[in-house]
């Protein structure tokens, strides 16, 4: 079976119009035509969007002697993939330790810019209440300079920080095997870890939600502007302290489940992904729609799997919002 014979076979199993086809290929009907009646040969780019869209390898499209076929697109080019890269336990501490160091220097560094603004608000509602005898001007000052400061700081970290894990970026990004005995090793230390997990978690959401307990009982006694300003800044103060443990034990967390390829780390996410930069960097924008339809369905159907544990998550919301009332209830009493 020649080219031009597979092409109209293919199309009529998937019960397309020649003038269908030539839309998801972006060409004229004609063209199509031509390639079915063997006028005219399609080029390379066109034989491959036809590879992925009628689900077959290219060798069966252009070797006559070859048979059909029964594998899907992203079967076919497993095959002429390269070796997935293996990990040592070697890799595996580095990467571990990497990010276990991370988690500080990248937690501290968003803890500075929540804090960043604390002067700021205590030494203009200082002077305002004539406190100090530092005029607003000058603490306006004195309060950017510390807040610029800060966020340029942590910028740098961040900077820092970003650059020198890129060496291992692929960790996240790439399918890859782990030798004998690494998987089972992580999962010892995942395991152990996640006590201190769900412990740094907890304590986390709740001194983010008691950090607006000073705001409240400030308002609620009418204090000055001075005390006001103190109550914001210990807010600041505590939310920083509940940002910085969520963002050091998640990183941690979060560095086991790329390891053990779980999580948002499975090896099916990272082909999506993959298979996604390369389907939609074509410059062809019927093959970009056609994968973007094919991923819209893929999303739809995710979001209904994450809506059915969407009960469990509101009670335990409405439970927590229930237990917060009643304490913020008490400490006002």
């Amino acid at each position: 079976m020649i080219l031009a014979d597979k092409i109209t076979e293919e199309r009529k199993k998937n019960g397309w119009s020649q003038e269908e086809l030539a839309n998801q290929l972006g060409v004229s009907r004609q063209a199509v035509s031509k390639w079915e009646s063997a006028g005219a040969v399609p080029d390379l780019q066109r034989i491959l969007q036809m590879s992925e869209l009628f689900g077959v390898s290219t060798d069966y499209l252009l070797k006559d002697e070859m048979k059909a076929e029964n594998i899907t697109y992203h079967e076919s080019t497993e095959s002429y993939a390269e070796p997935l890269k293996k990990v040592t336990m070697e890799n595996a501490n580095e990467f571990l330790d990497m990010k276990r160091n991370g988690s500080k220097v990248v937690a501290n560094a968003t803890s500075m810019c929540i804090l960043s603004p604390i002067l700021l608000i205590v030494l203009v509602t200082m002077a305002e209440d004539g406190v100090f005898h530092v005029s607003e001007s000058l603490a306006t000052v004195f309060g950017c300079v510390f807040l610029l400061g800060m966020v340029a700081t942590a910028v740098f970290l961040f900077i820092t920080y970003g650059m020198s894990e890129s060496h291992m970026e692929h960790f996240e990004k790439e399918c890859f095997e782990t030798e004998y005995g690494v998987s089972g090793i992580v999962r010892e230390k995942k395991d152990s870890y996640e006590p201190i997990f769900i412990r740094g978690t907890a304590v986390g959401v709740v001194l983010c939600i008691l950090a607006v307990i000073p705001t409240i009982i400030a308002g609620s006694m009418e204090a000055s502007d001075y005390y006001c300003g103190l109550s914001v800044g210990l807010l600041l103060f505590i939310l920083a302290i509940g940002v910085n443990l969520l963002v050091r034990v998640g990183m941690v967390k979060s560095s086991y489940d790329t390891l053990l390829q779980e999580g948002e780390y499975t090896k099916e996410e990272k082909e999506e992904l993959q298979e996604a930069g390369c389907s939609l960097g074509t410059g062809d924008r019927a093959m970009q729609k056609a994968n973007l339809d094919r991923y819209e369905a893929r999303l739809v159907q995710r979001i209904a799997e994450l809506q059915k544990g969407l009960p469990e998550r509101k009670r335990l919301c409405q439970s927590l919002g229930i237990m917060g009332g009643l304490f913020l209830f008490l400490i006002l009493v």
